[in-house]
């Protein structure tokens, strides 16, 4: 493999990779990255990573596809419940008595790969917000392929598991080898393809889940990522992160609230 890419080009492409995504490639990862590429290079009927590279330096759709192949898209239903114990039993009562004006919760799903983060969240806010509030998810993620598994909301009868059967029988359809999402559930939900290297241009947020996404950016990369959810989100709103990741010792507004379900921050101001 060591062949294939010289330590020349893997620094271009860690590179390229890097400012257009956040993504970082170590020498530890670099195994993925070579693979990936083997794959594009087949795809595309050439036979160097240098004659790949002159391509995606002036064709951004192409830059897309790559960054696509190199995320890891691993999710399932109710994926982390502590963090969905911790909104129906903590975030969504607070919220209810701060947005009563209102009536309405809005959710960012960042890094929602194939949609069932967001789904999930749909269907707790159906079944727990009070008649007459309504939810406003938007699911963002920087996998094209993923996205529009999420948009179809078709998920084979392996990929169902966890979902309580309530839920199931309410907000599912069952169809030849597997199960479609209901349209009006699909209807809360806005998928959106979003880098989180630039600002989504939303406000007001309510939630934002972002889990599994900040460990494969650098420090630099998170900092600037998280910068980016306060901007989003509005007074008295929450942010959960991945278990395995923290905010520990990065200069950030958030504050850390650590509830009989689980731990994750707030934006007090």
């Amino acid at each position: 493999m060591a062949d294939f890419l010289a330590d020349s080009d893997f620094e271009l492409y860690r590179k390229l990779i890097y400012d257009e995504s956040g993504i970082h490639f170590s020498a530890t990862n670099r195994s993925i990255l070579e693979s990936r590429l083997r794959e594009r290079l087949r795809d595309q009927k050439l036979q160097t990573p240098q004659e790949y590279y002159a391509i995606l330096i002036k064709d951004k759709e192409e830059l897309k596809v790559l960054l696509d192949s190199v995320t890891t898209n691993l999710t399932r239903f109710f994926r982390n419940q502590a963090h969905f114990d911790a909104l129906q039993h903590f975030v969504l009562p607070e919220l209810s008595k701060l947005r009563q004006a209102e009536r309405k919760v809005r959710v960012w799903s960042a890094g929602c790969s194939t949609g069932e983060e967001p789904y999930t969240i749909a269907m707790l806010l159906r079944e727990l917000l009070s008649p007459g509030w309504n939810a406003e998810i938007t699911a963002s993620d920087i996998s094209l392929k993923s996205l529009m598994v999420g948009k179809e909301g078709f998920y084979p009868d392996m990929r169902i598991q966890g979902i309580p059967e309530g839920y199931l029988a309410k907000y599912f359809e069952k169809r030849p080898n597997g199960y479609q999402i209901k349209d009006d559930i699909k209807k809360t939900i806005r998928f959106d393809y979003h880098n989180l290297k630039n600002d989504s241009g939303q406000r007001n947020l309510d939630v934002v889940f972002c889990r599994n996404v900040l460990i494969y950016f650098d420090e630099a990369a998170q900092k600037a990522a998280i910068e980016r959810f306060w901007d989003a989100m509005a007074p008295k709103s929450y942010l959960f992160i991945g278990h395995s990741e923290s905010l520990f010792g990065m200069n950030t507004k958030f504050e850390f609230v650590k509830t009989d379900w689980a731990c994750f921050y707030k934006k007090s101001i």
